[in-house]
């Protein structure tokens, strides 16, 4: 899957050049928490969000003054950041940017990559260099909840449950040998030597292939002997 097959084409965005009041107006109206900002040729150049809209002096949200050293500590290039989001009205003072995007045929695993690394929630998706839609992580839950396995026509073999098993597991540091498994009558029986609850959890997760009817934990924790 791609993010045009999961994104967003209902587009709600704002000029660069309009007000905080107009952003803050539209993101409640639509319900959203933050839309892509264009300038006068469409392109994205920013992000405007509810955290961008966060501290405001109308408000009375704004940060509160530092001592007199970390005042004269901070960078003044963050002060004056600072201020501008605080008290300027126009939106291309205030947004995030420059705008993290992505194509339309961007795989939904670069796009969760993306998201989880920059910190944000949603990437406008461009196409040719133009704004198409917008993908976030909404969606790709969305995505996931449409994914439930479906109902198999035929159960499967032993023999084909270990295989699918044992491929799934192969390739995998944390993986238990091959040895350690067993399937009877649809049932995965593992057993071997585990480091952690989190290799423990992992081989059992990767036992649960379709058509496995149960899985039964016989793993145990590796023992360290310490020589004489």
């Amino acid at each position: 899957m791609q993010a045009s097959d999961i994104m967003t084409t209902r587009l709600v965005s704002i000029a660069a050049e309009s007000s905080v009041y107009d952003a803050a107006k539209m993101l409640a109206d639509s319900r959203i928490s933050g839309m892509p900002v264009v300038d006068d040729a469409g392109s994205v150049i920013g992000i405007v969000s509810e955290g961008d809209l966060l501290r405001r002096i109308e408000t009375g949200t704004e940060t509160q003054r530092r001592s007199w050293l970390a005042e004269f500590l901070a960078p003044t290039r963050q002060l004056a950041v600072e201020y501008l989001k605080e008290r300027s009205i126009r939106v291309r003072d205030v947004m995030s940017a420059p705008a993290v995007t992505v194509d339309e045929s961007t795989p939904l695993g670069a796009v969760a990559e993306l998201l989880g690394r920059k910190h944000i929630k949603r990437l406008p998706v461009l196409s040719k260099g133009k704004l198409v839609g917008i993908v976030s992580r909404a969606n790709l839950v969305r995505a996931l909840a449409s994914c439930a396995p479906a109902q198999l026509d035929a159960q499967p073999s032993d023999d084909q449950i270990r295989s699918a098993i044992t491929k799934e597991l192969d390739g995998h540091r944390w993986a238990m040998a091959a040895d350690g498994l067993i399937v009877t009558d649809g049932v995965a029986h593992c057993s071997g030597a585990v480091r952690s609850e989190e290799e423990r959890q992992a081989i059992l997760a990767a036992a649960r292939v379709p058509g496995v009817k149960g899985v039964k934990d016989h793993l145990e924790y590796s023992v360290a002997f310490t020589p004489m």
